[in-house]
């Protein structure tokens, strides 16, 4: 392996593990904190907002720096979306996250982030996420 790959090696794992590592600290891994969130109507919780505004303060600025650059340090080229067009395909996905997130209270980061709980409805959801993927490979595509 050349020192390049070593190197996108690391920072693809450093960057994973700061990842998880703030999805646990700021409580997006604990469903009951996210249902709490989502509950305008009741017992709302807003201390996500932070969570995600602090996420936007850091992202926003950042993307701007990066892409004033030519090409990241381990690839070629930027891999960025292309597309703009929303359509139902986007809209439907939207709807079906967003349904699942209400539900169980994770959505796929914050689950593979609590899996080392091996809570049994972490698991569950993680069982019902990879099943709705594979059926929308062998369905829709």
């Amino acid at each position: 392996m050349s020192t390049v790959t070593n190197r996108a090696n690391l920072s693809i794992f450093v960057a994973g593990f700061l990842f998880g590592l703030g999805l646990v600290v700021s409580g997006m891994s604990n469903p009951a904190k996210v249902v709490g969130f989502l509950d305008v109507a009741g017992n709302w919780d807003p201390s996500l907002i932070l969570v995600m505004g602090g996420g936007l303060l850091v992202t926003v600025p950042a993307f701007h720096l990066v892409l004033k650059n030519s090409q990241p340090l381990f690839e070629e080229k930027f891999f960025l979306p292309t597309l703009k067009a929303v359509d139902s395909k986007l809209v439907a996905g939207a709807v079906l996250f967003g349904i699942g997130w209400g539900i169980a209270g994770f959505c796929p980061g914050p689950a593979l982030a609590a899996l080392v709980s091996l809570n049994p409805l972490v698991l569950l959801f993680l069982a019902a996420m990879i099943g709705g993927m594979l059926l929308h490979h062998f369905l829709l595509e």
